[in-house]
């Protein structure tokens, strides 16, 4: 998911994604711990892509609380 598919995203919808992420790679990581997984990239890919939405998710908040 790009910045600019996120920066779309409504906030209810990025709080979301933000939870079903986290779920995500949690699940990614013990399964990988179990057996290995086939492609290990993909436990990177998804713990950026929430420290993005994390991001986009706290700079609105500091925007909401600055006006």
């Amino acid at each position: 998911m790009k910045t600019k598919e996120i920066s779309v995203l409504t906030d209810k919808e990025l709080r979301d994604k933000i939870s079903e992420e986290k779920l995500t790679l949690t699940k990614i990581t013990l399964s990988h711990g179990i057996s290995p997984m086939e492609n290990p990239m993909k436990i990177r890919f998804t713990r950026k892509l929430v420290a993005r939405l994390k991001t986009e998710d706290r700079k609105r908040s500091l925007s909401k609380s600055a006006k």
